[in-house]
């Protein structure tokens, strides 16, 4: 759950580690860009950024991910890419969702076209879409086979490995493709937590040490065709994934003053999911374009948990759960010129269940943590409608998403009906931009979203995690409406955005007492009201071989919880270089830092200076590239944390394998651009699933 807390945090900073799914592509045409020679052209277009790849310094660069992590407003970490200043980014390939971070290991720098960040996107994308990267690879299909392997080894506190294989053969019309990736991951963290608090008119400090070794074992098998003559194609894909995992956590547990108490966990976990994806696309009449995608999503896991104490009386913790979901949806736009603009518009309809069975085998603990089964339902169904035009110099996009959506939650069987609801959604986006010149635009963005909280968060399901401590859901949460308004602006250079956003039932985590027989602290999520503003500045000038990127940046919020506020200002700093030398070399040297400040109800320790670097060769024409990395290099990453909610001031000091090497070994045999043509349906439900 600690991790989970950090999420929203790393992702807004730009130093996310974890892996960003991607949601349905529709969007419409931006004007040409003009080509500099040696320079990465990088211009605003209403509020997207366009950044021509072709004839720059990042032409040579390896793959798709090492220029994205030198591009203005985005920043890589650990493959994970996210958009600065924006919660959650997602990713399109050549007009479709990216569905696995690989898939921008398999693209070569050298067959790049452009590469677009939407900072505003519109109504038909789904509305937890902050922001939209659009990848665009260089035209032309080569016929015949092509193999695509690549191998990563990793040494940080523990060795992974990964090893992806692609493979796909074109012949006239069809085209059939087949992927494999294969990823042992072992991890190791260690913390410690103290809760300080006033229980029966006393002052009581509850406290806990954790070392967390997590091996885990994925693998993801993906087999589909392409077909595509005169305007029309379609096409469809399976993928199947597997996934074993084992969690040990060692540690030990205390209260005031009395001896701390060791204490072990062990969890293990077995999951694997299937997807069946399919789309149609026909063009006719010369302009419109018909598009349809439909998705079928099934996945189980099931876990066992037991907490023992070695050298103590306390009876053993045993519980184990079995989660069980699955999603149909289908989507359909048309796309066509309208009052010389692109008009897009379309419906989009989704069932979603899920459903959880909790058991809890020790009576004593399942009087406070009882098992239940919960199961929910939603079925959803919108419209949506979005206007673009370039007025001259002046560009113009307007837009809005109705949904309704039908939200159905039982528990044991009964319906509960204080959290099962109906809703009528209606969110409008505008956005206006306008252009001086070649070297200075501006723009100027509104919109409305409705954000649903994930459904891992809508179980109400509580963990037992200590003989004090608990961590659990909120069947309650209701969905957040969010405003946001964005100020986006650029000369030369220098590149300024500036975000305000509201956000109403918003959630995040607090710690409190918990109802029982004798002390519990419970950590769980709430809805809150939060406004915050965020300001960055962006510097990026190429100079010859060298491109640097400098990001300076602030985000403070506004928030009062039973009298006390979290308003502590964050400021970061990113400052990214890329070298690129003869003989397709090419190094990195990225650096960056934060201050201590608060992102909803935590506080986060301060990061002053944090360094990763990499060596990059590319040979055979830059069909074999090597690349080796460092990470975290001087061990500086700061990731502790404090809270300070329903009277429990907590004090988390805790310390990732984020230091490290890794070796890439990357192949390519007549490498192509994309493979499946198709969208997503409903990526949205997908991601909370």
């Amino acid at each position: 759950m600690d991790a989970k807390k950090l999420i929203l945090f790393m992702t807004l900073f730009g130093c996310n580690a974890y892996a960003h799914e991607a949601a349905d592509s529709l969007s419409y045409q931006l004007q040409e860009i003009v080509v500099n020679a040696n320079q990465p052209a990088t211009k605003l277009v209403g509020s997207t950024l366009v950044t021509t790849i072709p004839g720059s310094n990042l032409a040579n660069l390896g793959t798709a991910i090492d220029v994205l992590s030198l591009l203005p407003m985005i920043k890589v970490d650990d493959l994970a890419v996210s958009v600065i200043g924006k919660n959650n980014a997602e990713i399109y390939i050549d007009g479709r969702p990216m569905r696995d971070e690989l898939e921008l290991q398999q693209i070569l720098s050298t067959n790049l076209q452009t590469i677009e960040v939407l900072m505003s996107p519109g109504a038909a994308y789904d509305s937890t879409t902050d922001a939209v990267i659009r990848i665009i690879t260089r035209p032309g299909f080569i016929q015949g086979f092509s193999l695509t392997d690549q191998f990563r080894l990793q040494c940080r506190r523990k060795w992974s490995m990964m090893d992806y294989l692609s493979l796909s053969y074109r012949v006239n019309r069809w085209e059939f493709f087949l992927n494999g990736v294969f990823n042992y991951n072992n991890s190791l963290s260690k913390g410690k937590t103290i809760n300080s608090l006033v229980y029966n008119n006393e002052a009581t400090t509850v406290g806990s040490s954790q070392l967390n070794h997590s091996p885990s074992v994925a693998a993801t098998l993906k087999g589909g065709f392409n077909y595509s003559h005169e305007g029309q194609s379609f096409g469809a894909y399976y993928r199947y994934n597997p996934e074993r995992g084992r969690f040990k956590n060692t540690g030990a547990e205390w209260i005031d003053d009395f001896s701390p108490i060791e204490r072990v966990i062990h969890n293990r976990i077995r999951a694997h999911g299937h997807l069946i994806s399919a789309y149609y696309e026909n063009t006719f009449a010369d302009k419109y374009k018909l598009h349809f995608d439909g998705d079928f999503s099934r996945s189980f896991s099931s876990g066992t948990v037991k907490t023992f104490y070695p050298e103590s009386s306390i009876a053993d913790v045993n519980s184990a759960d079995e989660r069980e979901s699955s999603l149909l949806a289908g989507k359909l736009t048309l796309e066509f010129p309208l009052w010389q603009g692109e008009f897009v518009g379309g419906t989009q309809a989704s069932f979603t269940q899920s459903a959880l069975d909790f058991r809890m085998f020790n009576a004593q603990v399942g009087e406070y943590i009882p098992s239940a089964k919960t199961d929910a339902r939603q079925s959803s169904s919108a419209l949506f409608a979005s206007w673009s035009r370039m007025f001259g110099k002046l560009s113009l996009s307007v837009g809005a998403r109705y949904e309704f959506v039908d939200y159905d939650f039982s528990v044991d069987g009964t319906r509960d009906e204080n959290i099962s609801r109906r809703d009528h959604l209606l969110t409008p986006d505008f956005s206006l931009g306008y252009s001086f010149n070649d070297d200075s635009q501006i723009s100027f963005s509104y919109k409305s979203a409705t954000v649903r909280p994930p459904y891992s968060q809508l179980t109400g399901a509580l963990n037992y995690v200590g003989s004090h401590e608990i961590e659990g859901g909120n069947a309650a949460l209701r969905d957040e409406r969010m405003h946001d308004f964005q100020l986006f602006s650029m000369w030369r250079g220098v590149m300024m955005q500036a975000d305000f956003t509201r956000a109403n039932d918003t959630y995040a985590f607090i710690k409190e007492i918990h109802e029982a027989s004798d002390l519990q602290l419970i950590m769980h999520p709430v809805n809150i009201d939060v406004s915050a503003l965020s300001v960055f500045l962006i510097w990026s000038q190429p100079v010859k071989f060298w491109t640097p990127n400098l990001t300076l940046g602030v985000y403070r919020q506004w928030l009062e919880i039973d009298g006390i506020k979290h308003n502590k200002p964050i400021f970061s700093y990113y400052f990214d270089n890329t070298i690129s030398l003869p003989r397709d070399w090419s190094i990195t040297a990225n650096m960056g830092g934060r201050s201590q400040g608060d992102m909803h109800t935590n506080r986060f320790g301060a990061t002053w200076f944090t360094m990763d670097a990499s060596v990059n060769k590319g040979l055979l024409n830059n069909a074999l590239t090597l690349k080796l990395s460092a990470t975290d290099i001087f061990n500086t990453s700061n990731h502790n944390w404090t809270m300070n909610t329903g009277g429990i001031f907590v004090d988390k000091r805790q310390s990732y394998d984020y230091r490290g090497v890794s070796l890439s070994i990357i192949y390519n045999l007549n490498p192509r651009k994309s493979q499946y043509h198709g969208s997503s349906a409903s990526q949205s439900e997908l991601d909370r699933l």
